[in-house]
């Protein structure tokens, strides 16, 4: 039988509520955490953590400024997203993770790579970049302005276009909902400091002592961040070639989550770096 979720809040180094869901397994079972992408929550991993349940203990979370986690000021960082999340392993008593990220999330699971490499166990960057290009300021300052002068719901139509194929959501009406419902509640400044920080993001630098085993995924048809930047990122860290997805647009996790799921079993079979497998507090 499958132990229930428990649902609990951790508490950053500067003092910001995160809010997480922790999917228990039995003793000894890998432990992975997942990071969601720009404007949406920990649900972005629920078709994953229901093909994982009972194989890996799992911790989903709302990133700062998102969910039902506390939305401080800005301005925000990658790097300061990246400790967030090693505040929250301290705070489950994890040692160490295999950290899963996509989109956004795949810059906090960089940026924590890199700072922690002692703290991951394996890598998967899903749908995500190292940089979004020279002129990433002032495309991530033109969605921020978009959605100060149109309101949140006036995104929804490009983005679900942009996060799925036309079959998938088609098929999917209640998802869809599920996900405007979440997009839409996010509070605006939060929205825009967060688009500030990945217009500023450059983690080619980090990407270097991201340590092995680690693999990245990109949809075929993804718009956001299209197969030249997760073949970039993944020969800047040096541990094989990107996997391209069939079929998938931005959001693999719930368009493809076998493929999430198959990429993460593959990454518990290999050997983390300092044979640190099997050593867990």
């Amino acid at each position: 039988m499958t132990a229930t979720a428990v649902h609990g809040q951790a508490r950053t180094r500067d003092g910001v509520p995160l809010s997480y869901t922790l999917h228990p397994a039995g003793t000894g079972a890998p432990r992975i955490a997942l990071v969601h992408s720009l404007a949406l929550d920990r649900s972005l991993w629920s078709a994953v953590t229901d093909l994982l349940a009972g194989r890996a203990e799992m911790v989903a979370y709302d990133c700062r400024g998102h969910g039902r986690s506390g939305r401080p000021a800005g301005p925000y960082t990658t790097a300061q997203f990246g400790d967030d999340l090693a505040d929250l392993l301290d705070h489950l008593g994890w040692r160490d993770t295999v950290v899963a990220g996509c989109s956004m999330g795949g810059c906090v699971a960089q940026a924590f790579a890199a700072a922690h490499p002692e703290r991951t166990r394996a890598a998967l960057f899903v749908d995500t970049t190292a940089w979004y290009g020279p002129t990433a300021p002032e495309d991530w300052a033109a969605r921020a302005a978009t959605a100060r002068a149109k309101g949140l719901d006036s995104l929804i139509p490009f983005q679900l276009t942009r996060w799925f194929g036309d079959g998938f959501r088609a098929a999917r009406p209640e998802l869809m909902a599920h996900l405007t419902e979440v997009f839409t509640a996010n509070d605006l400044a939060c929205y825009e400091a967060t688009c500030a920080m990945l217009g500023a993001a450059d983690l080619r630098e980090g990407a270097g002592r991201i340590p092995h085993p680690a693999a990245v995924l990109v949809g075929e048809d993804d718009g956001a961040t299209p197969p030249e930047m997760a073949r970039a990122l993944a020969g800047l860290i040096g541990d094989g070639p990107a996997v391209v997805v069939p079929g998938t647009r931005h959001l693999t996790a719930l368009e493809n989550p076998e493929v999430v799921v198959d990429a993460l079993l593959t990454l518990l079979e290999r050997p983390a770096a300092g044979d640190k497998v099997g050593e867990r507090a």
